[in-house]
């Protein structure tokens, strides 16, 4: 098996770069410490020593599964000596090496716990909410009491410089278009499938997200606004553990959620799993008022909605590593949740001649069945080809989507009397939708020399979704099939990729240049009608320069070019009725969108950081509606140009030594120019901001944490989105030896959190008024369990250890 590991690894390293192979050429010695009753000691010192005269020949550390390896081992007699904090010296007996032997096996050498009692030193630290890094943004969730209660998408609104619509678009710096990853991988969703999945990933699961405004070449070109990365839990710790966290809360309605994590550690194998459950009701109060012009005349929609919603999920996550040798670890991870959902809304739609008359009615009620499901397997193998930090990582992964909506709605007709106009219309629409992704990657590391380091990799991807509209429709008799809104779109896509990036350090900065490489084909297929098929190679730059221009000042420059391809959803042509007078269709000649992302920022004392971005995107979709007669739809559209202007600021401060915190300011623009657009053009933009701000306080025990967040009203294509404010705040404290963490907290405190958009563009004249039940009280409480006592090293799969190599690893 070795033998066969050795000739793939070294094909694979030839063909990623160019020529670049390995071979053993010297004995190699090994071995295992274990303490008295045979478990594994970690991170203990060992040294390799001359026998004849106890000089030292070699050194390294034990793995966590308590091996130790030294290579080119020259013919001789040795003796190994390995010492650990607690445990008394030990060595091995005399190990004699002769020319001919390729590799020796020294019997497992045993350390004896010291009897000495060490006074108990208790050292206390922990993560800011907010870091800033020379390529990202992280915000630690993993100790933050804002967590406590909340799904990954609220927590993600929380994000410096974050914005989450109504639709769960997701915005970053006033732009959209970002791809969200979760452990450094894809999701491949639209943003309702998205939003569904981070509604189900329970806030204290959460280790940290990453905002990378301006990726390098190892990330998919995908994403012109730049990549959120959410990184998931993983334990650290020897022997059997984990935590237990209950949360229940209320806003409108009641809603509990519940988390286990299980570790546990035995030697060469580490097994690992989580489980997660949550009921979360939601409510949504929205008013729509339009003027659709008539000829000469005006016709006035007065149209108010009640949404409230019933939504669980139960997400689990279950995997293993295992070291097969000191260098090389085999990851196994196998994750998946389910979400049914039931939206039971009731809509009373006004129609009249002349503001605030009535002169006929409309009574909506529609009930709305959801169930997503999601399956995902990752296999991952890392290897350490040497130890200077030569290493070669592999990642295959298989993700399926199922979603599946059934909605009845059902209409009434009035006269401005009550009485009835007309027979109700009652329609049927079964949804059923399958996303198929594969995927695989391999990335190579190896540094040329001290100061110059060669990365490269390759990926291909594959991704198949199969929407299924089934339609029925009655008007007062029974319901016969619709033909004319029943279709079915099935989209293909394939991309494969490859980069390579030169990274080069010098005393006081460094310089990195990258290049990728995407070949896409991908054909949209509404069956028995439209067919669209594309293919296109793209080139994709990045480059990014630091400078240490003194002990505090610090500059840094860089830029890439980016590419969004349309959502798949997006590309289906067929029309959706959601009333008799609005709708929304899809585009099945939408273009991807390119982006030139610049930014040039400025640390202060590594406290004060101030990034300047500029952008600029052709061929930029932006979402628009429509208004044709008394009708009115909504689709996604390619307007010429869309630029971009941002300033952001931020710095962490301590006021007093229980008081710290942080604040956050970004500034942008964002600006998009379309000539001919539906027979209309646009040419907008408006300068705002988004202000967030922490506080963490301590007192004694407790700890405390505000936040507080004011978004300025803003244009963003046709849409005028109004101000938005908001201040959450929490109080927590640990028990038992911090075994026991209680947690209060309540979001938007004072109940401000509104969306509210109107229009006034391409003939619209319309007020959207939006209030979800965002003031929310939630109990948190958390049980850890097991051995946390001996730490181990992170285990990182092969994606991980690419976003390490970009200089982000926590």
């Amino acid at each position: 098996m070795k033998t066969t590991l050795h000739n793939i690894y070294t094909l694979l390293i030839l063909l990623l770069c160019t020529g670049t192979a390995f071979a053993q050429t010297s004995s190699a010695v090994s071995g295992k410490l274990v303490d008295d009753k045979g478990v594994p000691i970690s991170y203990a010192s060992v040294s390799l020593l001359n026998a004849a005269d106890s000089a030292v020949v070699k050194g390294t550390l034990t793995t966590d599964a308590g091996i130790y390896k030294f290579d080119a081992v020259k013919p001789g007699s040795y003796i190994i000596k390995a010492n650990s904090v607690g445990y008394t010296n030990a060595a091995s007996a005399v190990v004699t090496m002769s020319g001919d032997k390729g590799s020796f096996t020294v019997p497992a050498i045993s350390m004896k716990a010291a009897s000495k009692t060490l006074n108990t030193v208790t050292i206390t630290s922990s993560k800011p909410l907010i870091e800033r890094k020379i390529d990202r943004t992280v915000i630690n969730v993993e100790n933050s009491l804002l967590a406590a209660g909340n799904n990954a998408l609220e927590i993600l609104e929380r994000a410096p410089g974050v914005t989450v619509d109504n639709n769960d678009n997701i915005s970053l710096k006033g732009k959209q278009g970002v791809m969200v990853m979760i452990n450094d991988k894809l999701t491949y969703l639209s943003a309702t499938q998205l939003a569904t999945l981070l509604r189900s990933t329970d806030g204290n699961t959460v280790q940290s997200i990453e905002i990378i405004t301006n990726p390098s070449a190892k990330y998919d070109a995908a994403g012109n606004s730049g990549i959120i990365n959410i990184k998931l839990k993983k334990n650290k710790q020897a022997g059997t553990n984990g935590s237990l966290a209950v949360s229940v809360g209320k806003a409108r309605k009641w809603r509990d959620n519940l988390s286990l994590s299980l570790n546990h550690k035995e030697g060469d194998v580490n097994l690992f799993g989580t489980f997660s459950h949550g009921d979360n009701p939601r409510y949504r109060d929205m008013s729509i008022n339009r003027t659709i012009k008539n000829g000469t005349n005006n016709i006035y929609f007065d149209q108010m909605t009640r949404m409230p919603s019933k939504n669980s999920y139960n997400s689990f996550k279950i995997g293993a590593d295992w070291d097969i040798t000191p260098n090389n670890t085999l990851g196994l991870v196998v994750s998946g949740y389910t979400g049914p959902g039931v939206d039971d809304n009731f809509t009373r739609t006004n129609i009249g001649s002349q503001p605030g008359l009535i002169d006929s009615f409309l009574i909506s009620t529609s009930i709305i069945n959801s169930n997503g499901k999601n399956l995902a397997v990752n296999f991952n193998d890392r290897l350490k080809l040497d130890t200077v930090g030569q290493t070669l990582s592999f990642d295959l992964d298989y993700s399926r989507f199922r979603n599946n909506n059934d909605a009845e709605i059902l209409t009434n007709y009035f006269l401005s009397s009550g009485g009835v106009q007309h027979a109700p219309l009652w329609l049927r629409n079964q949804t059923p939708a399958i996303i198929d992704v594969y995927s695989a990657k391999a990335d190579y590391a190896k540094p040329l020399n001290k100061t110059m380091k060669f990365e490269t990799g390759a990926k291909f991807s594959s991704v198949k979704t199969d929407n299924d509209l089934r339609a029925q429709i009655s008007n007062g008799g029974p319901f016969v099939n619709d033909t004319a809104r029943s279709n079915r779109f099935v989209y293909t896509e394939k991309i494969a990729a490859a980069y390579t990036n030169f990274n080069k350090q010098y005393t006081s900065g460094s310089i990195q240049l990258g290049l990728r490489a995407e070949y896409t084909q991908s054909n949209g297929n509404l069956l028995g009608s439209t067919s669209v098929n594309r293919s296109y190679l793209n080139l994709f730059p990045s480059l990014f320069f630091n400078k240490t221009l003194s002990p505090k000042n610090d500059l840094s420059f860089s830029y890439s070019r980016r590419i969004d391809r349309p959502n798949y959803q997006d590309l289906n042509p067929f029309v959706y009725y959601l009333d008799p007078y609005t709708y929304s269709a899809g585009n099945a000649f939408l273009k991807p969108q390119y982006t030139h992302n610049l930014e040039l920022a400025y640390s202060y004392n590594k406290t004060v950081n101030i990034t300047l971005g500029y952008s600029h995107t052709t061929d930029a979709s932006l979402e628009i509606i429509i208004t044709q007669g008394n009708k009115t739809f909504q689709t996604i559209a390619n307007v010429k140009t869309q630029k971009g202007y941002s300033v952001d600021i931020f710095s962490p401060y301590s006021v007093f030594k229980w008081w710290t915190g942080n604040v956050n300011f970004n500034g942008f623009y964002a600006g998009f120019k379309s000539a001919d657009l539906y027979g209309g053009a646009i040419d907008n933009g408006r300068k705002a901001f988004v202000f967030k701000t922490t506080q963490n306080l301590l007192f004694g025990s407790y700890k405390a944490e505000i936040m507080a967040e004011y978004r300025s009203s803003l244009t963003y294509g046709i849409y005028e989105i109004r101000r938005q404010y908001g201040v959450s705040a929490a109080v927590g404290r640990a028990f038992f030896d911090k075994k026991i963490n209680i947690k209060v907290g309540l979001d938007d405190v004072f109940n401000t959190r509104r969306n509210d958009i109107s229009s006034n563009e391409l003939a619209n004249n319309f007020v959207i008024l939006q209030k979800r039940d965002t003031r929310y009280f939630k109990f948190n409480v958390t049980y850890n369990f097991g051995n946390a006592k001996i730490k181990q090293r992170e285990r990182r799969t092969g994606a991980e250890e690419e976003k390490s190599r970009a200089g982000g690893g926590n």
